[in-house]
């Protein structure tokens, strides 16, 4: 192994799927994300269940953070087996259509395919599913940068790393079982809360990181809390008796996450009966300089009386 991303070894198309499916991003690794098929440009993936994946434990649910969190890695995964080296790719922007909500306590699986390749842009499809790919729970589509920065996750050693990969543990909801998180283990596992302010905030944990090599918050992370931010805001904002349901959203990657503190801002686009369009915004140590944005439409549950 070498520390030099600008000399790498060559390295043949069978020996880098092994080196993928050894190091992970760590928060795939925590979550046991694995690549089970490869070919040129595409890739299988599968993800256990975990109850601390539920993102509503009144229906069992899984928490559209872990699809989106999934998709991106593997849509990752198929760039670079796309891609004839091994440079640094990085998220330009992820579109998640939820399809149909994921059956509680079985595994998910993902097919995603890099299409086209250019200089400097990779363009990737993808599908989350569960019996069948026929069938699928979420779909989405993603743009990669080529060479976004000098690191090499296939070669270089980690800068965040544990020796131990940490529980799956949901913590509880400081504000107690009222509280807005408090029916959302995923989000709580995030560490995601509400501030005093009522600010939607993630503070900084190892296990949130997709490139230990920067080190980079995991690009799924940063969708995921930006979701997890819109749907406390507009449940908070409207009123109402019953979370959103998340219909799409769409996460546009401006900066890399450092490892800092996150902040989220929601504001409603419009509301109708029964769909809200939102946008919102992840920051880390200057407002004035987002990390990411996210444009989206939540569905209003009906509810009795």
């Amino acid at each position: 192994m070498t520390d030099n991303a600008n000399e790498p070894r060559a390295m043949s198309f069978a020996d880098k799927a092994r080196m993928i499916q050894l190091r992970r991003s760590i928060h795939g690794g925590i979550l046991g994300l694995q690549l089970d098929r490869f070919e040129p440009g595409e890739a299988w993936s599968s993800l256990p269940y975990h109850p601390v994946f539920v993102g509503d434990t009144r229906t069992g649910v899984i928490h559209g953070g872990v699809v989106t969190a999934m998709l991106d890695e593997s849509c990752g995964m198929a760039v670079q087996l796309a891609l004839p080296s091994t440079p640094a790719i990085a998220t330009l922007d992820l579109r998640i259509d939820y399809l149909r909500p994921a059956t509680p306590g079985q595994a998910i699986r993902a097919h995603a395919h890099c299409y086209h390749v250019t200089r400097s842009i990779a363009f990737v499809r993808a599908t989350a599913y569960q019996d069948s790919e026929a069938d699928p729970i979420a779909s989405a589509t993603a743009m990669f940068m080529i060479g976004a920065n000098h690191t090499d996750m296939l070669r270089q050693t980690p800068k965040v790393s544990f020796e131990t990969l940490p529980p799956l543990e949901a913590p509880e909801d400081p504000d107690g079982a009222d509280g807005p998180l408090a029916i959302s283990p995923y989000a709580r596992f995030l560490g995601i809360r509400v501030d005093a302010n009522a600010q939607p905030v993630m503070p900084y944990d190892p296990k949130l990181v997709g490139n230990p090599i920067l080190p980079a918050l995991h690009g799924g992370v940063i969708g995921a809390f930006l979701e997890t931010a819109a749907i406390v805001s507009v449940h908070r904002e409207i009123g109402l008796s019953t979370a959103p349901k998340p219909i799409g959203l769409t996460v546009n990657y401006l900066r890399s996450g450092r490892p800092l503190d996150t902040y989220a801002r929601v504001s409603i686009v419009k509301q109708g009966r029964r769909v809200v369009a939102f946008e919102a915004q992840a920051y880390q140590a200057d407002p004035s300089k987002p990390i990411a944005s996210c444009y989206g439409h939540f569905k209003l549950r009906a509810t009795a009386g």
